[in-house]
């Protein structure tokens, strides 16, 4: 008998409720659907039943993650009923901070997005979709640069993709050396090179 609908999405969200706490404790090289059913108590077999292998398994995790990224909190749209900062350089600088391990949930999701380039990387498939994943935050960086522009807050004369671009690269390079040498880079320090960054992203000829 086909199970009910409110069976089959509960099943699925204790799926992805498993999955995601192997990817937190374990990382990408402990995903296994082995591993998953464990973590549910359930047999491999009736994992077979939504990831036929371990590349259906990655390719899920990866959605996963990317579902979890964007329905976290930003600091765009405050969740507590504040109000967001300003259009452009503020909602811009915003968005890029959301970005960095400033606290020990962001610093979670970073290690594990580092964790699944290595594992994107060996599949052309997975890389093309990680590869959509960061143009489409290039995208939405694209529109507060816009935003900034049009306000007299950065230079009008510069293509804001490449602006945007840049400020993306300068966010995920800063994330690599917070994750590896937090005290190094603590919070402080990472938004007072973002600001930095943003300072020189303003100055004529950025």
């Amino acid at each position: 008998m086909t199970p009910a609908r409110g069976d089959h999405d509960a099943r699925r969200l204790e799926v992805s409720e498993a999955v995601w706490r192997v990817l937190s404790s374990r990382g990408f090289e402990g995903l296994t659907l082995r591993a998953v059913a464990a973590e549910m108590g359930a047999s491999t077999g009736l994992l077979t039943h939504y990831f036929p292998n371990k590349r259906a398994l990655v390719a899920y995790a990866l959605d996963e993650l990317d579902r979890r990224s964007l329905e976290r909190p930003r600091r765009t749209a405050p969740a507590d009923g504040s109000e967001p900062p300003p259009a452009g350089l503020p909602r811009l600088r915003a968005a890029l901070l959301d970005v960095l391990p400033l606290d020990g949930p962001a610093t979670a999701g970073n290690r594990i997005w580092v964790g699944s380039w290595d594992v994107a990387l060996a599949d052309p498939e997975l890389a093309s979709a990680h590869a959509a994943r960061y143009a489409r935050a290039r995208d939405f960086l694209t529109g507060h640069v816009a935003a900034a522009q049009r306000l007299g807050e950065l230079p009008a004369g510069v293509d804001a993709a490449r602006l945007a671009a840049g400020a993306q690269a300068f966010v995920l390079g800063l994330v690599v050396q917070a994750l590896f040498a937090p005290a190094e880079f603590p919070p402080a320090r990472q938004t007072e090179l973002l600001d930095a960054y943003l300072a020189g992203m303003a100055s004529p000829g950025a």
